[in-house]
């Protein structure tokens, strides 16, 4: 990050997107062939469309896709002709590798992990992290109510 960048006037998400380079997310993509059955929706447009949820603080895609397409006209800036539909974003969450998404947040952390505070760093570890499953679990078979 040796040159300097001047944000002023720009949205928050546009001065990260101006962190994150084109070729870094092609770099990815070619790696995990992540583009080859999306033809409506390419990494780029995933990767922009899931942070601008992040921080628009959205609870779902239904308010993702709506909080777009409220801002459709504002958002050429990053590359969107328009916002893409609920459906595809669904699908493109569903059925695209998160390896992808993987590879990009491992370059970035490498790139600029001299500029993130020590204290973040320390803090990586995953022995801590609780992951919630919300699926049920069937405690009595069938024959567990037999008189």
């Amino acid at each position: 990050m040796s040159e300097i960048i001047k944000f002023t006037g720009q949205p928050i998400l546009s001065q990260i997107l101006n962190l994150i380079s084109s070729s870094l997310i092609n770099k990815a993509v070619r790696k995990h062939q992540s583009n080859r059955y999306y033809k409506k929706l390419p990494v780029r447009i995933h990767l922009i469309s899931l942070l601008y949820g992040v921080f628009s603080y959205c609870n779902g895609l239904r308010e993702l896709c709506e909080g777009m397409l409220a801002c459709e006209g504002k958002l050429v800036h990053l590359g969107f002709d328009k916002a893409p539909a609920r459906s595809t974003l669904s699908d493109a969450n569903s059925k695209r590798s998160f390896l992808v998404f993987e590879t990009i947040y491992t370059e970035l952390l490498q790139q600029y992990h001299s500029f993130i505070s020590d204290s973040r760093l320390r803090g990586l570890s995953i022995r801590n992290l609780k992951i919630i499953d919300s699926s049920t679990i069937q405690l009595c078979s069938a024959n567990c109510f037999v008189a």
